[in-house]
């Protein structure tokens, strides 16, 4: 077992993820059609698809994610494109040079990630959106890193912790975004982004497992 990644891993983790979301576009664009444009699915494979073309060879972690975050927002529609773009890019902001990555540096990446969601979106906990799943992904990343864990069983508690937050915006009411327009409506509903951010850490969690 290895406590680190390098560019190759992330690389492989986009790859997984893309494959899923292409798998799960139809699930994905249902959950958006119910308290949104109906497209989320459709969007997220497309941007997807674009980040796996756009994968450097032989690359550090930082360039990685930094080049799959331009592609997602060049070529994915509606709000998910700049949102994805900027945890990617923001993540590989923080990974600096670095090559590989442990543990402390993921972690520190997808509190960056958070963040830029945060601060672009403008989206707090409870607004329904996937700063719900991405808020306890971290909070499940940190808490493992203290524990001791390793960097694959940190990424999976991630994963967990990203798929209760996705459950949880089931009884939410919206108040950000197409889905907040619906009021009380809203409710009953998982966040289409919630599920995607879900689906993208646990293809993670697997790569860095399996890749363990």
């Amino acid at each position: 077992m290895t406590g680190t990644a390098d560019g190759a891993d992330l690389a492989a983790w986009i790859r997984l993820a893309a494959e899923r979301a292409a798998a799960d576009a139809g699930r994905l664009t249902s959950l958006d059609a119910a308290i949104g444009d109906g497209d989320h699915g459709l969007n997220l494979d497309r941007g997807l698809a674009a980040a796996v073309a756009a994968l450097p060879d032989g690359a550090p972690p930082g360039k990685v994610l930094t080049a799959a975050g331009r592609a997602v927002v060049s070529k994915t529609g509606g709000a998910s494109g700049p949102l994805y773009g900027t945890a990617l890019r923001r993540a590989g902001k923080a990974f600096g040079d670095a090559d590989p990555i442990d543990a402390a540096a993921l972690g520190a990446g997808l509190r960056a990630a958070l963040d830029g969601v945060r601060e672009l979106g403008q989206a707090a906990g409870g607004d329904k959106t996937m700063v719900d799943a991405l808020i306890p992904a971290v909070a499940s990343y940190d808490a493992a890193l203290a524990a001791g864990t390793g960097l694959a069983g940190c990424a999976r508690a991630a994963a967990d912790g990203a798929a209760q937050g996705a459950d949880a915006t089931v009884p939410m009411q919206a108040r950000k975004g197409r889905a907040s327009y619906l009021g009380e409506r809203s409710i009953g509903h998982m966040d289409p982004g919630a599920a995607s951010t879900a689906l993208i850490l646990r293809a993670l969690a697997d790569t860095l497992t399996e890749r363990d």
